[in-house]
C-alpha cells in the first residue's frame, strides 16, 4: 500500500475528505467564509439603510393616516386600512400618470433594446474611428440632465429647429406643449440620454460571444442579417434581459425630464409620472400616506412587469 494510499485509510475509514483537504466548517450565521461576509457587509447595511429600510417604512405608511410633524413631537397616526389606494385609485390624475408612464415604456423600452443592440454590434466591428463614436453615444449619459434639456427645449420649441426643418409637417401646437406628444418626446429624449450605459453592456456581451460560431453561419452561407439573428441575439441574450429588467426599473421611476422638460407634468397632466405625483402629493400638498400608497402600487407593478419580461426573454435560461 503506497502512503498516500494509507494516509486516506485508517482501520479501513477515510481520514481525508473527499475534497483532498481539511473540511471547512459552517457557521449556522455566517456559513463557509464569514471573512467574505464581513467585506460585504459595508454594503449591506448601505442597502439596507438606502432602499430596504426606506420601502418597509412606506409600505407602514400606506396603511396608515400618516402626516409630517415637528421632530420629536408624539402624535397619533392611526391604521386607515385600504384608505389611502382608495384614494389613489379614485384620482383621474393619478391614473393618468400611470398610463402615462406605460406610453413611456411601450415607447423607451424597445427603442433602448433595438438601438442599443445594433450599436454596438456596428462599434464592435472594426470600422474607422470607433473609439471616438464610443465615447460620443456615452457623452449623453454621464452629462447632467439639467444641461441637455435647455438643448431640447430649444430644438422641440415652437420655432426650434426640429420645427423649422419640418415645416408644415410641425405639430401644432409644439411637441413638449402637445398632449399628444409631450411624453413621446420624453421617451425619445431619455432613450438618447441613456443609450450609452446600454451599448457598454452589449459590448461587453458581444465579447463573449465566439468567432467560431460566426465562422460556422458563414460556412453555412449566412450573410450578415441572419448572422445577427442566429448568433448575435441569442448570444447576448443575458446582457438582453438585463437592458430590458434596467430600462423598465428607470423608465418607472421617472422624474427628472418631466419635471424639467414640461414643467411638473404638463400640458394638463400628459407627461406627469407616477414619481411626479408621489413628490406632488408628499412634499408639495403633504399628504405622504398618499405618495406612500403611489409609491407602493408602483412597486408592484414593476415587480410584475420584471417577472414578465423575465419569462418572454429567457432569463431563467440565461
Amino acid at each position: 500500500m503506497s502512503q498516500s494510499t494509507a494516509s486516506r485509510t485508517v482501520a479501513g475509514r477515510s481520514t481525508t475528505p473527499p475534497g483532498g483537504g481539511p473540511r471547512r466548517r459552517k457557521h449556522p450565521l455566517l456559513g463557509k467564509n464569514p471573512f467574505g461576509l464581513l467585506l460585504s457587509a459595508p454594503y449591506l447595511i448601505f442597502v439596507l439603510a438606502v432602499f430596504a429600510y426606506p420601502l418597509v417604512f412606506a409600505f407602514w405608511m400606506s396603511f396608515h393616516d400618516y402626516f409630517f410633524a415637528a421632530p420629536g413631537a408624539a402624535v397619533d397616526r392611526p391604521f386607515v386600512g385600504l384608505d389611502n389606494f382608495r384614494e389613489v385609485l379614485a384620482d383621474p390624475a393619478i391614473i393618468r400618470s400611470f398610463g402615462n408612464v406605460g406610453v413611456f415604456l411601450l415607447i423607451n423600452v424597445p427603442l433602448t433594446v433595438i438601438l442599443s443592440l445594433m450599436l454596438a454590434t456596428a462599434l464592435n466591428k472594426a470600422v474607422r474611428f470607433r473609439t471616438f463614436l464610443r465615447v460620443a453615444y456615452y457623452v449623453p449619459y454621464v452629462t447632467a440632465s439639467v444641461a441637455v434639456v435647455g438643448v431640447w427645449i430649444f430644438l422641440f420649441s415652437g420655432n426650434g429647429l426640429v420645427n423649422q426643418i419640418l415645416g408644415p409637417l410641425a405639430p401644432d401646437p409644439a411637441w413638449l406643449i402637445n398632449e399628444d406628444w409631450a411624453m413621446p418626446t420624453i421617451a425619445i429624449f431619455v432613450t438618447w440620454k441613456g443609450l450609452g450605459f446600454f451599448i457598454l453592456l452589449y459590448l461587453a456581451a458581444l465579447q463573449n460571444v465566439s468567432e467560431e460560431l460566426y465562422e460556422a453561419a458563414s460556412t453555412d452561407g449566412a450573410g450578415r442579417i441572419r448572422s445577427f439573428f442566429s448568433v448575435t441575439v441569442p448570444g447576448v441574450r443575458p446582457a438582453t434581459v438585463l437592458v430590458l429588467l434596467l430600462s423598465t426599473v428607470t423608465g418607472a421611476n421617472l422624474f427628472t425630464e418631466p419635471y424639467l422638460l414640461t414643467g411638473g407634468g404638463g400640458p394638463n397632466g400628459a407627461s406627469s409620472s407616477p414619481v411626479l405625483m408621489m413628490y406632488q402629493r408628499g412634499i408639495e400638498q403633504g399628504s405622504p400616506d398618499t405618495a406612500a400608497a403611489i409609491g407602493v402600487i408602483l412597486v408592484i407593478g414593476v415587480l410584475i412587469l420584471a417577472f414578465i419580461q423575465r419569462k418572454l426573454a429567457g432569463g431563467d435560461e440565461s
